[in-house]
């Protein structure tokens, strides 16, 4: 097989031990502590926890845009197939200087974002079809008029009628679906080969939520593009993603396909958020299950399981004692638990 056959057999993204620290007046906070994953072209992986987990830092850290306090170590692989001189070779943009021509190269034109919360992302001083051009002007183009096409085709393509006369508008005029959608057309108007979708749907109601994650599918069938869709909500994880990442207190607990997690879930804390779903059908008497107890502040952590304090299955003298190593239970499914581990106090099950 020649190498370029190989290729499209890489990952596109291949995150290895990321950490992310924070120096904190009363110590170092580990907010994401050796994590790993691989995102592959036109697939998508959810990445899912509670809020304060570590999720938008990781996505951040993609594209080298959190804050400066944010020491950020480990190997973020990239692997484009949109430059011929790369011939396939990986590269490490933590690597990069996260002000330098090169992420800039990337950041937008092929990883592109849509944040969590787009009356905030977008600025209230332009109007939307100006930014959207922003990104055409700098990535595609430099004649505006091609860009203003291109901007209004996209327009169109999320579904927002009127395009010419949305064009001229601000961020305030379009409702909250709208807003989400042009953020969306901003982040697809370059044709990028990843897509990082912060909560993109959190804001919205259930309506108008089923249509921007319709939208999002159609887009990635049109494009090819891989996405990393960072939520806490398991029914936009059920209907969006191949395979899903579980995330807690700065860590990887559980990674599988889709399917796998919801049929299968391994990790206490996966089995917990599954348990807390509302089901169709289900008892109006019945309470709904919960997991008790909060996410601890993870500063000056001594080495055991985060999930300890919350965990109904933990072992004394053994969850508390040392770090979780990740365990792999099928070529596709891992989770970092003592119950699967082969360590001393393990448990097969």
């Amino acid at each position: 097989m020649t190498a370029e056959a190989a290729q499209p057999q890489q990952p596109l993204l291949r995150v290895r031990d990321l950490k992310i620290r924070i120096q904190m007046d009363n110590g170092v906070m580990n907010a994401v502590d050796g994590v790993d994953f691989e995102i592959r072209r036109g697939r998508t992986l959810g990445l899912v926890g509670e809020s304060g987990c570590g999720k938008s830092l990781t996505s951040r850290a993609l594209i080298g845009i959190n804050p400066k306090e944010c020491e950020t170590s480990g190997t973020i692989a990239y692997t484009s197939s949109q430059e011929p001189e790369a011939k396939g070779e990986p590269l490490n943009l933590l690597a990069l200087n996260p002000n330098g021509r090169k992420i800039r190269s990337i950041r937008g034109r092929k990883i592109a974002m849509i944040f969590q919360e787009p009356m905030t992302a977008f600025s209230p001083m332009y109007t939307i079809g100006n930014q959207i051009m922003e990104a055409i002007l700098i990535h595609r183009t430099r004649n505006k008029k091609e860009a203003k096409r291109i901007a209004l085709e996209m327009l169109g393509k999320v579904g927002i009628s009127d395009q010419e006369k949305r064009f001229d508008q601000y961020p305030h005029e379009f409702s909250g679906g709208m807003r989400q959608r042009a953020m969306i057309s901003m982040a697809l108007s370059c044709n990028p080969e990843l897509l990082i979708a912060d909560e993109p749907t959190t804001a919205l109601d259930v309506t108008i939520q089923a249509q921007v994650l319709e939208l999002m599918k159609r887009l990635q069938r049109e494009f090819g593009m891989a996405i990393l869709l960072v939520t806490h909500d398991l029914g936009v994880i059920a209907e969006m993603c191949d395979e899903v990442a579980v995330m807690y207190l700065g860590k990887i607990v559980e990674q599988a396909p889709m399917k796998d997690i919801f049929r299968n879930p391994k990790h206490p804390y996966t089995k917990g958020l599954l348990r807390s779903m509302p089901r169709l059908g289900g008892s109006k008497a019945k309470r709904l299950e919960s997991i008790e107890g909060s996410v601890p502040i993870p500063v000056n952590m001594p080495p055991m399981c985060g999930f300890y304090d919350r965990c109904k299955d933990r072992i004394e003298g053994v969850c508390n004692a040392r770090s979780v190593p990740a365990t792999r239970i099928s070529d596709s499914h891992t989770v970092r638990c003592f119950l699967y581990s082969e360590q001393p106090g393990g448990q097969q099950r």
